[in-house]
């Protein structure tokens, strides 16, 4: 009973001191105090720091001067708040067993983990500190056999610039917008005249339905680079004004960007887009826009129906998303 008395004791003479020294500041900071000009002779002649002071003050105003807020605290986040550390790790190396780099673990683990998710140089870290940080043969197969498993989890959405000199008498700059699933290699692109939002827009929702509506495949996610027309700069955060975003939100499909200056991320499509440079434009000249439509949706066919992808172990992208529907 004695040690409760002197706790009480001891809190009401903390209270009493902070409850003077907060007048005294008061005071000094209205210029009334007799003694004290400034704020830094009132903390150089009680002896306190500018930070203490200022923290113990600011905790008593927020809390509308409740005399609760003056009694010192334990430092550092309560215990609760604090997330396992090796759980983390646990959750981490599940996701790389699976072979799956550090920037999809960190996709992967923020519904999960909240703002307890590690950044990528941090999933590396652990990665590195338990050998992982290079695939092995296993984890290779294994991301492999989990990708097939996910056909139209995840399209790859990017726009590809034209060669002025492509149309005979036409100096026109065009432009490809495409679509890649990532799981089969099943691609659709659509030519437009300029790569406004609006435009990709609408051109991205024509490759949608003619996967859709050839090959039966449904998306759930769209990858797309960090450009404007894709819902990034000013729109970023404004789903209701961006028209490629809108779609996305209307259509129910997230959205996920490459890492800035690594367009590696999306290099499925960036590998279509280079097939396509080599089979189709490079040195090439067309009479007219109608000749190279024709001749690009003929190659489209030819692409997804009779061309072997080394990327699927050299299987036919229409024949593999056909295997894959039959396993469902």
């Amino acid at each position: 009973m004695r040690s409760n008395n002197n706790d009480k004791t001891l809190e009401k003479n903390y209270i009493q001191k902070w409850r003077f020294l907060i007048r005294e500041y008061e005071l000094t900071k209205a210029g009334n105090h007799p003694r004290f000009r400034l704020v830094t002779d009132f903390y150089k002649f009680h002896g306190t720091s500018r930070q203490t002071f200022c923290k113990y003050y600011n905790r008593y105003i927020q809390s509308n001067r409740n005399n609760e807020a003056l009694l010192p605290r334990k430092r550092g986040p309560k215990w609760h708040s604090r997330k396992p550390i090796h759980f983390i790790e646990r959750k981490v190396i599940e996701k790389r067993m699976l072979g799956i780099n550090r920037y999809e673990i960190k996709e992967l683990l923020q519904p999960i983990l909240k703002h307890f998710t590690p950044s990528p140089s941090g999933i590396y870290n652990i990665c590195k500190r338990y050998n992982l940080n290079k695939l092995t043969k296993k984890m290779k197969e294994t991301k492999r056999k989990i990708i097939k498993e996910k056909a139209g989890d995840m399209a790859h959405v990017d726009c590809h610039y034209l060669p002025k000199s492509l149309l005979l008498n036409d100096d026109r700059r065009y432009y490809l917008v495409g679509v890649v699933d990532d799981c089969t290699r099943v691609a659709w692109c659509e030519i437009v005249p300029d790569i406004t939002s609006l435009t990709v827009m609408f051109a991205t929702m024509r490759c949608f339905q003619m996967i859709h509506k050839q090959y039966g495949i449904q998306f759930k996610e769209v990858m797309t680079d960090n450009g404007p027309e894709f819902g990034q700069g000013k729109d970023k955060k404004n789903e209701m004004t961006n028209p490629f975003k809108r779609m996305l939100r209307e259509m129910g499909l997230k959205q996920r960007f490459i890492r800035p200056y690594r367009p590696q991320t999306n290099g499925k499509i960036e590998r279509f887009w280079r097939t396509l440079e080599e089979d189709v434009i490079e040195g090439t000249t067309f009479e007219n826009f109608e000749e190279f439509e024709k001749d690009l949706f003929e190659y489209m066919i030819y692409y997804n129906e009779y061309r072997p992808h080394q990327g699927i172990d050299g299987k036919i992208p229409a024949n593999f998303n056909k295997e894959l529907q039959d396993m469902c």
